[in-house]
């Protein structure tokens, strides 16, 4: 179900880009086509929707092979990075609560950050129950806490999250695995490309989601883990 969702979004989320979306600006010509689809789908392949479970799926899988509740973490981790992210947007997009699956307007991401910061809260109630390895807790704490200075910065600016997921999850695996995970850090100037060029966030906005993701996050789960 959740993925015919995902691609439900997918789909309509393109063509809406499609038929409005393609920039312009003065004095230069309109993005090619072939440049402005590529763009989409990379904005598509690093949402937060995909990068967050797959880097928990690495975490769990990889970094605890041999715990024996490691398919419990995956479920409430998914359920808090993807499930419920995906069934909110499309729900208030369907009742028009918000006007595209990206939520462009700043102030109509109160709402859905809001419901976040308490999905992500019950799953770090869920998983305290089974003992889960520090590590694994903090992502759930730190996400309802992130959620929240998110939805703080949200009331007078907007930051770009699909940014701030990305480097918080290279600073999580950063945290787990060591410095090879900081090649992924390659990844951000290409994300920051398509969504300044989708006319979703300009330079400063990417910039600083993607800084405080990493920093943040990092110092955030270094305290956490060394307690």
């Amino acid at each position: 179900m959740v993925f015919i969702l995902i691609k439900t979004i997918f789909n309509e989320s393109f063509a809406a880009y499609e038929r409005y979306n393609i920039p312009q600006y003065p004095g230069l010509e309109p993005m090619p086509y072939h440049v402005h689809r590529a763009a989409v789908i990379l904005s598509w392949l690093i949402s937060p929707v995909a990068v967050a479970p797959a880097v928990y799926a690495a975490i769990v899988l990889l970094g605890f092979p041999k715990d024996h509740n490691g398919m419990y973490y995956l479920m409430v981790l998914f359920f808090a990075s993807t499930l419920a992210p995906v069934l909110l947007i499309s729900g208030l997009k369907k009742t028009g609560k918000i006007s595209d699956y990206d939520i462009s307007f700043r102030e109509q991401r109160f709402l859905p950050l809001l419901a976040l910061v308490a999905v992500n809260a019950l799953g770090y109630e869920f998983i305290l129950e089974v003992d889960a390895p520090r590590l694994l807790t903090g992502i759930l704490l730190f996400n309802s806490i992130n959620m929240v200075f998110i939805l703080l910065v949200t009331l007078q600016w907007k930051i770009s999250i699909h940014l701030f997921t990305l480097t918080s999850s290279i600073a999580l695996l950063f945290v787990q695995f060591g410095g090879g995970a900081l090649w992924f850090l390659l990844l951000v100037p290409l994300l920051m490309w398509s969504r300044i060029s989708l006319k979703a966030h300009n330079f400063m906005q990417t910039l600083v989601g993607g800084l405080m993701g990493f920093l943040v996050m990092y110092g955030e789960l270094k305290w956490w883990t060394g307690l």
